[in-house]
């Protein structure tokens, strides 16, 4: 079930009206019940996976912390770590690795086929929708249990609950236990103010991602799906959309989550915070995708030694965990490609800052520097989207080579006209305006509400591409 369809709509109003109707005792099997529907509907047979992962993880946590003995402890806790990581590398990484041992065999003579999961091995397996996201949420839980951060749960329904719950269970945002497990014990009353906001906040990630997100993708799609047919100009124009589609598309999801937990009284931790208004390639990666870039932090680039450490193994560590990112997003070289080259941008931004450092150089305080960094940043980012929007790595080359042809003789080729080009660049500038702005903080008067949150909605109406385009993040 998608956000941006009828179907979420009705599944949604039902859903809030009968858990604002019960008690406590009532509302956590109810939203456990519908998130269990909500991922029912995708495909049936995948929640088995994620309810085994739910009964380890549930077991592990009371067992870690049961556990006296420091040795036994974090061997059940690399248990449970082994048993998430092993389902999601079964599911999602098995092809990849085949594809890459039978590459490597052919080259040494050898033409053993190996099978691929999905078609010659379980065949109509594919990926279950969300396993990332669920996986390093349960993982989550079970580390904050091994560092004594947080109490192990005892009921197992709410346990089911954090991993389940609807809102954020496809696409994040990546939950915390310390966040939200004691949630799902409060009882919430009805209250407008979070109903109105929670209500606006939807309505602008429905705007973003069906008036924004899905009319850029009809300029990205052909563009990238028909590479030689398109000139430099056309391919950078392309490029630059694509950049504020996948923006407006997941962060569009993650509104849609927040504003659906905030209606019933749950707050969710923000995902993302303006990032192409970053001024370098580590203050992007604190505004984007939060949830998952803290997770990376707090799990792995501090474990390794985080900063603490000597230059070189800093940029080893930061290298792992960009690394590690990239292979998190996809079973694909081009994602490998795109987490690496975010972990060489932050090392050459590191060594420059360093030798800045050493000689005295004073970095400049102007306004037109910032926008100086802002405008380079925002470059260096949407170059690296082309990996990521590039389903190979041959289809990434023509791409990069079709870039550096561009000609001032070029005419743009795209299926939308002048008129729907320049209406297109106004909404990206729109949303940019707003959302710098608290757009997303709705004022305490009904009036004013009711008049934006309809506009919002008429205006999604009658200017919303309503594709069976899923969401991007989906595919993770």
């Amino acid at each position: 079930m998608v956000f941006n369809s009828l179907q979420f709509l009705l599944f949604f109003g039902i859903v809030t009206l009968s858990y604002f109707s019960l008690r406590w005792s009532g509302r956590w099997l109810l939203l456990l019940l519908a998130s269990c529907y909500f991922y029912l509907i995708f495909v049936p047979k995948y929640i088995l996976i994620l309810f085994g992962t739910i009964v380890i993880d549930y077991i592990a946590g009371i067992w870690i912390e049961n556990t006296k003995n420091p040795r036994n402890r974090k061997a059940l806790l690399l248990l449970s770590l082994v048993a998430n990581v092993g389902i999601l590398a079964f599911f999602k990484y098995f092809n990849f690795i085949a594809e890459n041992v039978e590459a490597v065999l052919h080259l040494l003579g050898n033409t053993r086929h190996i099978p691929r999961l999905g078609m010659d091995l379980l065949p109509g397996i594919i990926l279950p929708i969300g396993l990332s996201f669920h996986t390093f949420q349960a993982m989550s839980y079970t580390i904050e249990v091994y560092r004594g951060n947080q109490k192990a749960e005892r009921h197992f329904g709410i346990y089911a609950l954090y991993v389940m719950f609807y809102p954020q269970l496809v696409a994040g945002p990546i939950e915390r236990p310390q966040n939200v497990l004691w949630q799902f014990h409060e009882y919430f009353p009805y209250n407008w103010e979070n109903v109105k906001e929670g209500l606006m906040r939807m309505a602008w990630g429905l705007f973003k991602k069906v008036v924004i997100a899905e009319r850029l993708a009809m300029v990205v799609d052909p563009a990238y799906a028909n590479i030689s047919d398109h000139n430099g100009t056309s391919l950078w124009v392309a490029t630059i959309f694509y950049s504020f589609q996948i923006y407006c598309d997941f962060s569009g999801y993650s509104d849609i989550a927040i504003g659906a937990a905030k209606v019933m009284g749950f707050t969710l931790m923000e995902n993302f915070k303006s990032p192409y208004e970053a001024a370098s390639i580590s203050e992007f990666w604190r505004r984007w995708h939060i949830s998952l870039s803290t997770w990376f932090r707090d799990y792995i680039y501090i474990p390794l030694g985080g900063s603490r450490v000597s230059p070189a193994r800093q940029y080893f560590n930061r290298f792992a965990v960009f690394f590690v990112s990239g292979i998190w997003h996809g079973a694909s070289w081009n994602f490998v490609i795109w987490g690496t080259l975010h972990g060489l941008y932050q090392t050459l931004a590191q060594i420059r800052d360093k030798f800045m450092e050493k000689r005295s150089i004073q970095v400049p305080t102007a306004l037109w520097y910032r926008l100086f960094q802002v405008i380079l940043t925002f470059g260096l980012v949407t170059l690296t989207w082309v990996f990521f929007r590039a389903v190979t790595l041959g289809d990434a080359y023509r791409v990069f080579k079709g870039l550096a042809s561009i000609s001032i003789h070029d005419t743009l080729q795209t299926p939308l006209n002048a008129t729907e080009m320049w209406f297109s660049i106004a909404l990206v500038a729109f949303m940019m305006w707003k959302e710098y702005r608290y757009f997303l903080i709705p004022t305490k008067k009904n009036g004013p509400f009711w008049t934006v949150f309809t506009l919002l909605i008429l205006s999604c109406y009658f200017f919303g591409v309503f594709s069976s385009n899923q969401f991007i993040y989906f595919q993770f």
